[in-house]
């Protein structure tokens, strides 16, 4: 497609960035709506990113992505963030407002519950007890939004146990820390278990966890998406347990970002899907 002078810009923050499929996600909903817009790689180091970000304004740019190591930087930049921003100290969508101010959010916690609705429509979090492997930033977003849905429990296993402890500690009520070596007990009456580490990713070590105590409809989500099945989808799913794979939560935290870039709200579908998962 053309651009013209008025075309909207967007991009992403990262450093490396050359690994995302933004560019690719993002490309297909302009090319879909046939927008006069474009969304760029804008690799960045750490030294240069707060002034590459205060510049996105004088630059023309509607707004960006964020990914790392510049999430928490990001919150430190920007002139406002959304209350989940603030909670779990990290960004990953901006906002260039009217007035060039940038405005933060974090939309990786409600991609997840939306990715996890596709597979299971209208499930709620509310009155059921979740277990999430990890404590790091994807841990945090996902626990931030199942807590404040009303889970009963949100039950924090990582390896690590001061970082479960805070990322519990965090939360407040209906939130606790679980030593990973007691993994079986925050799976035994869980209605939903999330693998929200990078064990199990292309390169990594296999996600090593007895899945015998989790009950046989809990449903079980794993962030990674290379590769799509990976080993804990695939053991869930030989049992019979409902299984919800990881690039669904890339492909819905970035709708809320192009909507405000662009002015169309974008759809998650299986063309998207295929499109996305092909630039793997």
């Amino acid at each position: 497609m053309i651009l013209s002078a008025k075309a909207r810009i967007a991009g992403v923050m990262g450093w490396p960035v050359s690994h995302s499929l933004s560019p690719r996600l993002h490309g297909f909903w302009i090319e879909r709506h046939q927008l006069d817009a474009t969304y760029i790689p804008m690799p960045v180091p750490s030294d240069k990113f707060p002034a590459a970000l205060r510049a996105l304004p004088a630059l023309g740019f509607a707004g960006a992505n964020v990914t790392v190591p510049h999430k928490e930087a990001a919150l430190a930049t920007v002139d406002d963030a959304t209350a989940e921003a603030r909670a779990l100290g990290a960004v990953n969508t901006i906002v260039v407002q009217k007035n060039g101010t940038l405005f933060g959010s974090n939309t990786d916690g409600q991609g997840f519950l939306a990715n996890v609705r596709d597979f299971v429509p209208g499930w709620s979090a509310r009155g059921k007890r979740v277990a999430i492997l990890g404590a790091g930033g994807a841990a945090k977003a996902i626990a931030w939004t199942l807590h404040g849905e009303g889970a009963d429990e949100v039950r924090i296993v990582n390896r690590t146990p001061d970082r479960a402890k805070a990322l519990a500690a965090s939360l407040g009520n209906r939130a606790r820390a679980v030593d990973w070596d007691s993994s079986a007990g925050a799976l035994a009456d869980a209605a939903l278990l999330v693998n929200a580490t990078t064990l199990g990713m292309k390169g990594q070590p296999r996600l090593e966890i007895d899945l015998g105590p989790l009950p046989g409809d809990a449903i079980v989500a794993d962030i990674v998406y290379n590769p799509l099945d990976t080993d804990l989808l695939l053991r869930a799913r030989a049992r019979g347990n409902p299984t919800v794979d990881g690039i669904g939560m890339l492909l819905h935290q970035a709708r809320g970002g192009f909507n405000a870039w662009f002015g169309q709200e974008p759809v998650v579908d299986q063309a998207l899907r295929d499109f996305v998962l092909a630039g793997l």
